[in-house]
């Protein structure tokens, strides 16, 4: 913001009907209200880290305004949870700084007011705009985010469950993939416009983009307009795309946020792969692609060696209370095992697909670390790609060989320093088109042959293979700020 009148100035206004003073000021951290009740004294402190947005009021008064917002939360409950819900707050206010409503106004939550409430006398089925709250991501923190916090939002902005949004509670692994293919998919391809609000983790987005890609697209094809509240482990689409940077878990990009198009990986694996699930107690078929290749699209990121061991040993109810720690958990598991043995070194030889569309073999074929990402984050603090901006589309390939335990902890502890690990001579780092990895390990229970997709754990049979490729096609757009 720059400089203006009413900087530093008080304002007079009210706020819930009561007489106030409000001061606007901009700081090094960022645009700042300050309001005061005359008769009480009572006062608050608006800081732009925690502001969701401003609306326009449902009152007849045009300069009325609610402000939507969040306290600080205390940072010993931040350090403790990858998750932690914040308290919600909302005044209505007239007299605001003109300064304050531009920067803060609300133009994404509003423009679901004007779109669905027009949509409604069009499409008398039921509403485009659907709440899924995920109840087993994370440490399960969905469903009281939506109570505490996203159901008053919403009510806030005059938008009404069942006349104007539609909410699903998820009661089982299946229920989004349910949701997207019978409702999601089939209106898309009508042409008709849709919105998605996803309290979820990686993995509501993966099963979203398959579904919605596990059949052709008409030529009225109109993409889903996805907002993403980071309810699962790592987060790392919502990190890597801003909506982790305030304090309001994504509220202000929901609020604020525009919809932009999500690239997109799609990750081809030789007959006979197959997706673990349930802890890996069962096995699915994958979708196929047009050729019959068995086929898993993701927006995150794809890999083999130690970083598929750990989120893979790790996706169990018992890991899964420990929230992000349990990567650690896992990692410390995998890096120094309880026999006292080296880490695993993975066998198989990797190519990479350069700009011009051909593919070259790395020498080493052994290794410990090969991931293909679009994202710099695959946790808030975790940077695996620094040179990733937000929904770029840019395929980058991470990638070292065989070290001893003490050596990959210290590797990995360069990534939660700002990314310093692509620094080290050892660490191979490139934008490449694509990756394949043909798999030389002869294990007959597949753990070494255990490839990640955004959270998803797939089992290449021996001899087998996979690549991972951009993918072009327009599938869903992401709010972003």
């Amino acid at each position: 913001m720059g400089t203006s009148h009413s900087k530093g100035k008080a304002m007079k206004g009210t706020v819930d009907g009561k007489s106030a003073e409000f001061t606007f000021t901009t700081t090094p951290d960022g645009p700042r209200l300050k309001y005061k009740l005359k008769d009480t004294g009572v006062k608050d402190t608006i800081e732009k880290d925690c502001l969701i947005g401003t609306i326009s009021s449902k009152a007849n008064n045009a300069n009325s305004h609610i402000i939507l917002y969040v306290d600080r939360p205390e940072e010993a409950d931040s350090k403790k949870k990858s998750v932690v819900v914040p308290h919600y707050k909302s005044i209505t206010a007239t007299g605001l700084p003109k300064e304050f409503v531009d920067f803060s106004k609300a133009n994404f939550l509003e423009s679901l007011q004007k779109e669905h409430k027009q949509n409604a006398s069009k499409d008398a089925k039921e509403p485009n705009i659907h709440i899924v709250i995920s109840t087993l991501s994370g440490i399960g923190l969905a469903a009281p985010f939506y109570r505490e916090i996203i159901k008053h939002i919403l009510t806030a902005a005059n938008l009404t469950e069942g006349t104007d949004f539609l909410t699903h509670f998820t009661k089982s692994a299946k229920t989004v993939t349910e949701l997207a293919t019978e409702t999601w998919l089939p209106r898309a391809n009508a042409g008709v416009a849709q919105k998605i609000i996803l309290l979820s983790g990686d993995g509501g987005m993966l099963d979203t983009i398959n579904s919605l890609l596990s059949a052709p697209h008409s030529s009225s094809y109109n993409p889903p307009v996805i907002v993403l509240l980071p309810m699962g482990t790592g987060n790392a689409l919502a990190h890597s795309s801003t909506q982790t940077t305030d304090h309001t878990l994504g509220l202000s990009t929901l609020a604020q946020g525009n919809p932009r198009p999500l690239p997109l990986i799609k990750t081809r694996f030789s007959p006979g792969a197959r997706l673990l699930v349930d802890e890996a107690t069962r096995e699915e078929e994958l979708s196929p692609d047009a050729d019959g290749t068995p086929i898993l699209f993701g927006a995150v990121v794809a890999s083999w060696g130690f970083h598929a061991t750990l989120v893979a040993d790790s996706d169990t109810a018992a890991y899964r209370k420990h929230g992000v720690e349990r990567f650690g958990i896992a990692a410390k598991a995998a890096l120094f095992p309880s026999d006292g043995s080296p880490p695993h070194v993975y066998r198989g030889r990797v190519s990479v697909l350069d700009s011009a569309g051909t593919w070259k073999e790395m020498e080493r074929t052994e290794h410990a670390y090969v991931l293909a990402t679009l994202v710099a984050k695959l946790e808030k603090t975790f940077t695996v790609s620094p040179a990733s901006k937000p929904l770029e589309g840019a395929l980058r390939l991470v990638h070292f060989g065989p070290m001893d335990g003490e050596e990959v902890m210290r590797v990995m502890g360069l990534a939660y320093q700002g990314g310093k690990h692509v620094e080290d001579e050892r660490v191979g780092y490139q934008e490449c088109e694509g990756v394949r990895v043909d798999f030389e390990e002869d294990g007959e229970n597949g753990r070494w042959r255990r490839v990640c997709v955004d959270g998803k754990i797939v089992r290449v049979e021996r001899g087998g293979w996979v690549e991972i490729l951009r993918e072009g096609r327009r599938c869903v757009e992401l709010v972003a700020r």
